[in-house]
């Protein structure tokens, strides 16, 4: 009984062994340093980098926003669903044509929202900075709602 164990144990070590000996690709983590941030330029407090993909180009995309405290992002809509997870922070979002505090829901650290495709929706990081992060399927863009 006790070779047939020894010779398992053996088994066991050579094929961990020869895992880490693997020639196989590294994980190559996409590091918050290295994203390209940039400033909104049609809502002041927001700033946001494309973390993978881009806003024109066709495939999945994952866009990283930063919003400052008391920013609000006005009535809009994507031509994609999009996923948002929020990472730090609270937002308050809301459906509709119209920004509507009484219609806003709070988002908090650690939930995931989903915004069907062509759906009005607005942004308020109301009690402080907030850190989320989009995952849809581009190309993708945004459509203010007209005042």
């Amino acid at each position: 009984m006790m070779p047939i164990r020894m010779a398992g144990l053996g088994a066991a070590m050579f094929v961990l062994a020869s895992m880490a000996r693997s020639d196989g690709p590294m994980p190559m983590p996409l590091r918050p340093e290295s994203f390209k941030w940039a400033d909104s330029p049609v809502a002041k407090g927001f700033r946001a980098a494309w973390v993978l993909g881009q806003e024109k180009a066709q495939g999945p995309y994952i866009l990283r926003v930063k919003a400052s405290k008391g920013a609000r992002l006005e009535p809009h809509s994507h031509p994609d669903e999009r996923h948002t997870t929020v990472l730090s922070g609270t937002i308050q979002v809301g459906f509709g044509e119209q920004f509507d505090e009484s219609r806003m829901v709070e988002i908090p650290a650690g939930a995931v929202l989903v915004v069907p495709a062509r759906t009005p929706h607005f942004v308020w990081a109301r009690q402080g900075d907030a850190e989320y992060q989009e995952t849809g399927g581009g190309p993708t863009g945004t459509v203010f709602v007209p005042k």
